[in-house]
């Protein structure tokens, strides 16, 4: 968009925060900073640092917090935050229990944080299995009401380095800062009241500071675990039936369903690119994997361009789309986010953002490599049974 009138500019901007506030019911923000943070080593260096400044209160939920350095360092800073004086919540999916030793928990609940995990699957050795499936999925910072962080990573080794080798996980994250910052603490809320005796009290909650902090626009987007489609789920509907040119599609796991798949059909149809990347030969996940696979030859013959990223795990849940409008967040473009997870995106209307992220998109296609629809096609009949066999449980994928 660099050679359209800026005035122009405003108005597709505006148009599409409008598109999105009349279909989704949620109004954006202005006066927000978004900085774009790449791989472990910005990102981890970010968070850890806000955690360390904390003067009031720290809060996160993250789906993964696995044993290991970058979990040390975490628990570490956390439990340095709470023996300062701060209040420190911390939310962890019950899944990530078994791969966090117990000497971390010790650490942080010693220093006064309070930890918790999201929907164990035991109470008092009674199992619980009402929800068992619906996970929160969402990795959300927030540090004192007025700086949060949003996107893809985990607390885990996987995600240390640069996307250098097949170690280092390829991912995204937001640091935010304005009154967007509500959104990201209501994201978390919503998770840590999800029981009645979590203890939730809202006059204990801090007013998010709604001091202007840049000049971004931006609003946070919640999904739960809904039997027909959740807020996620009609976002991508809406980005993707809406743009004009340009959709770019960046997901660590990818089965998007019949409805998300002819929507990207019809994009092509009317004359707009849809490029999507998927991770390759590093895919933490293979099953998952095929599961996407599956729908591969039905987009790859309608014009949809999709990649491999071959060089670690693409972990990243980006999307953009014409060059004016972003999401970015904890939601893969898969049955799981759209269907039984809790996922909180964060949607951009900045071109300037924007821009930043298609430009990492860029830099990420030179680790790429085009699938070919002559050659799919010719894949071998072991591929093509295992693609019938993941459909028969995809809707769980």
């Amino acid at each position: 968009m660099a050679d359209t009138p800026e005035s122009a500019v405003a108005a597709t901007t505006r148009e599409w925060v409008d598109r999105v506030h009349s279909l989704l019911g949620l109004h954006a923000t202005e006066g927000n900073s978004i900085e774009v943070l790449r791989n472990g080593d910005e990102i981890f260096a970010a968070m850890v640092d806000a955690i360390n400044n904390a003067e009031r209160t720290v809060d996160i939920v993250t789906f993964v917090f696995w044993t290991g350095h970058v979990a040390d360092q975490f628990a570490r800073a956390l439990a340095g935050a709470a023996n300062r004086g701060c209040r420190v919540r911390v939310l962890i999916d019950a899944l990530a229990e078994r791969k966090l030793d117990d000497g971390l928990v010790s650490v942080m609940k010693g220093a006064g944080c309070d930890l918790r995990w999201f929907r164990p699957f035991t109470d008092e050795k009674i199992p619980q299995l009402n929800g068992a499936n619906n996970r929160t999925h969402r990795k959300i910072l927030v540090i004192d009401g007025n700086t949060g962080f949003i996107g893809g990573v985990g607390i885990a080794d996987e995600w240390l380095g640069n996307a250098r080798n097949e170690n280092e996980y390829r991912d995204t994250h937001l640091r935010v800062r304005g009154p967007a910052v509500a959104g990201l603490e209501a994201g978390f809320i919503d998770n840590w009241a999800d029981h009645n005796h979590s203890g939730f009290d809202p006059m204990s909650e801090p007013l998010i500071d709604m001091t202007p902090a840049g000049d971004s626009t931006c609003v946070v987007v919640q999904a739960a675990a809904e039997n027909g489609s959740n807020d996620i789920w009609r976002l991508m509907i809406t980005l993707i039936a809406c743009a004009q040119y340009r959709i770019r599609i960046a997901s660590a796991y990818f089965n998007p369903g019949t409805q998300l798949s002819q929507e990207l059909i019809n994009a092509v149809d009317r004359g707009v690119s849809v490029e999507i990347m998927l991770p390759g030969k590093h895919a933490d996940k293979r099953f998952i994997q095929i599961a996407g696979e599956a729908s591969y030859q039905r987009l790859l013959d309608a014009g949809v361009v999709i990649r491999t990223y071959e060089v670690s795990m693409m972990h990243a849940k980006v999307m953009t789309v014409d060059g004016t409008v972003a999401s970015v967040g904890s939601a893969n473009f898969n049955q799981r986010s759209l269907r039984h997870d809790d996922e909180a995106n964060i949607v951009i209307f900045d071109p300037a953002v924007v821009q930043v992220l298609d430009e990492h998109l860029d830099e990420d296609l030179e680790n790429t490599i085009l699938l070919d629809p002559a050659q799919w096609a010719d894949r071998g009949m072991l591929q093509r049974v295992a693609e019938r066999v993941s459909e028969t449980v995809n809707h769980w994928l």
